[in-house]
């Protein structure tokens, strides 16, 4: 009987709590917990959560307490349930989209979930058992509410009192959520290239409001809204770039003229692969002596921190991609001086090969305006016995590429895009897997040991397509650049961190950025051999580069030519490379991996470092303005 009395008086008292203005109150400082539960996961990582995100945290939530108690109290509850199954979902997604690709999510990726079973390809990186914090209340208050252990009562006010304090604090609320919300766009409108920032600032939620503000009035938000006006401080730009970085250090001009060449782009092959082993086996074989026989650009930083896609906008129009694939899904129709057209416009014959299908990413549309004799997807390919994680492998896709490129006329210059190593990293759909020669011993059966012996077969299928291309006569007098697209693991995966031998002494934060950033990458120029450029490069550099060796003018480029003495790249979410320094919302060493304190620098320094940040500002609002804008139309 006692325990029936006390199991009756926790349901009264659930049942009180649940039915007055204590249960938003509850809710919200639920989200509030779940939010800095998010900047821990994220932001936080490396750095102590500012007080001014805490506080904001707390502002938009005390805002959302006053808006919540002056609804009736169904009303009241059902919004409140509502709104944390939504806050805590967004905060997940938010949360997983950052473990992968170290941003959050846009309201403007929207369209991407037409790619949902590459987007579940990557739940297993993703995917934390901390997650489940997330949705546990929620959890709770469904199953108080199916057994009947809480029930919503409609209550009617007892006094226009209430009435009247209810509509005050109500007000109250939605005024400072206008003033509040309105402080903290404002904000993020400072950073706009640069997330971690605008939560920092702004918090997470008014990153959100922000961005879908940002979505409506995109075009207003450019900096330069017509071509006249971005052409000048373009021409400023690129005149003082070749005023103090066009030396040139290689004599590499027109070394590449009327050549072949072929661009490889390798699913998520990361620089810290190559000449590893594991367990006395070379993980990237092929690869390591293509790069040891050749020139090994050890520094090569993808400029997206997001997909395959992007890898391919920067490279073949040397502008900045935008939000995760959206200048392949929203922007596919602007005009370009893209790499086709400057080679076509020399008499080479140009094409594309991908063993996907052409609504992926919507290469179709992209590829089929441009300047392209053969446009090679999946269709196109006569064998497709052995698909790998839905893509054509990369063997089949190798053979089958030398097959059509020993047929096409010279010179000729060919993108082909493989896919076997994508994330996943399972490779389901290899018929042998005596292909994969590495064991890859205590990390067998875990996220990273499916991403090396992805590497590995990646590297297998890489032998193939040299020696087919041997074959075939066409190894020896071709020009042949490859590298990886983006990053495969997460930047703080503690398999990899043990792998690569780190330990707490001699690891920093900026070292696991920047190993995170860098993607293999190689260059075989026909009579140049054994050279290492170690200075850092992007995806941006290769179309100017290549212009430089093939005597062609690349028209508009925000990259430079790489084998030139300009020492820094920037990122598309305002992080600077240099060979000394890093900035990552503010400057390190990267060295040491300690913060610059600028006020302790001698001037040269810093005067350089503000140069950095401006060149990259600049760079960074022309190549949005050009972007959403178009304006490179009909030029």
């Amino acid at each position: 009987m006692a325990i029936n009395g006390a199991k009756e008086k926790v349901k009264n008292i659930l049942y009180k709590i649940f039915n007055s203005i204590w249960f938003p109150v509850i809710i919200c400082i639920l989200i509030f917990f779940k939010t800095i539960l998010f900047y821990n996961n994220t932001i936080a990582i490396n750095e102590k959560i500012n007080m001014e995100t805490v506080l904001g945290t707390m502002y938009f939530t005390i805002i959302l307490v006053c808006f919540l108690i002056i609804l009736p109290n169904r009303t009241r509850i059902i919004s409140s349930i509502i709104i944390n199954i939504f806050i805590s979902f967004l905060l997940f997604g938010d949360n997983a989209y950052y473990t992968y690709s170290s941003s959050v999510l846009s309201i403007a990726q929207i369209t991407n979930l037409q790619y949902g079973q590459e987007i579940l390809s990557t739940l297993p990186i993703v995917i934390q058992l901390k997650s489940i914090l997330y949705f546990i209340d929620i959890v709770f208050i469904i199953v108080l509410i199916i057994f009947r252990i809480i029930k919503i009562e409609k209550k009617v006010l007892k006094s226009k009192k209430q009435l009247i304090g209810k509509c005050i604090v109500g007000t109250l609320g939605i005024i400072i959520f206008c003033i509040v919300g309105v402080k903290y766009v404002e904000k993020s409108k400072d950073n706009s290239f640069n997330k971690d920032i605008q939560i920092r600032q702004a918090t997470i939620l008014g990153y959100h409001i922000y961005d879908i503000e940002n979505a409506i009035t995109i075009k207003s938000n450019t900096k330069y809204k017509n071509y006249d006006d971005m052409i000048k401080d373009y021409n400023e730009l690129k005149v003082d770039y070749d005023k103090k970085y066009g030396q040139e250090r290689y004599p590499f001009k027109n070394i590449l003229e009327q050549k072949n060449i072929i661009i490889l782009q390798l699913e998520s092959i990361q620089e810290f692969v190559v000449n590893k082993e594991i367990n006395g086996k070379q993980i990237t074989p092929n690869l390591n002596k293509f790069l040891n026989e050749n020139i090994e650009i050890q520094n090569m930083n993808m400029q997206s921190y997001s997909s395959t896609a992007d890898s391919e906008h920067s490279t073949i129009t040397s502008i900045y991609p935008m939000e995760n694939g959206m200048s392949f899904s929203k922007y596919f129709t602007n005009d370009y001086d893209d790499l086709f057209k400057i080679f076509k416009d020399k008499n080479y014959h140009t094409s594309y090969m991908h063993g996907n299908y052409p609504y992926f990413w919507n290469r179709g549309n992209v590829y089929g305006r441009l300047n392209l004799d053969d446009l090679v997807l999946m269709e196109q390919f006569n064998d497709t016995s052995e698909i790998i994680n839905g893509y054509l492998s990369d063997e089949l896709l190798y053979k089958q590429a030398v097959d059509k490129l020993k047929d096409y006329e010279t010179p000729f210059i060919t993108y082909i895009v493989s896919a076997s190593s994508h994330t996943g990293f399972t490779l389901d759909g290899l018929k042998d897997r005596s292909k994969i020669n590495i064991d890859v011993g205590k990390y067998k059966n875990t996220f990273f040991g499916n991403y090396l012996e992805s590497a590995n077969y990646a590297d297998y299928a890489f032998g193939i397509f040299i020696d087919e291309l041997k074959k075939q006569g066409l190894y020896e007098d071709t020009a042949i650049l490859v590298f990886g697209d983006h990053n495969g693991m997460n930047m703080y995966n503690e398999e990899m961190i043990d792998f690569l031998g780190y330990t707490d002494s001699n690891i920093t934060d900026v070292d696991l950025k920047l190993n995170y950033t860098k993607v293999l990458c190689g260059l075989k120029i026909p009579g140049i051999f054994n050279l290492k450029l170690e200075k850092p490069v992007s995806k941006l550099d290769i179309k100017p580069t290549l212009a430089y060796m093939c005597n062609l003018e690349d028209g508009f480029s925000l990259g430079t030519n790489m084998f030139a003495s300009k020492g820094f790249v920037c990122l598309n979410n305002e992080r600077i490379i240099t060979s000394r320094h890093y900035y990552d919302e503010n400057w390190y060493d990267i060295k040491t991996g300690e913060k610059i304190d600028l006020d302790n620098i001698d001037k040269d320094t810093k005067e350089l470092l503000d140069e950095y940040y401006n060149y990259m500002k600049m760079e960074l609002e022309i190549s949005n303005s050009v972007s959403v804008n178009n304006l490179l139309k009909g030029k």
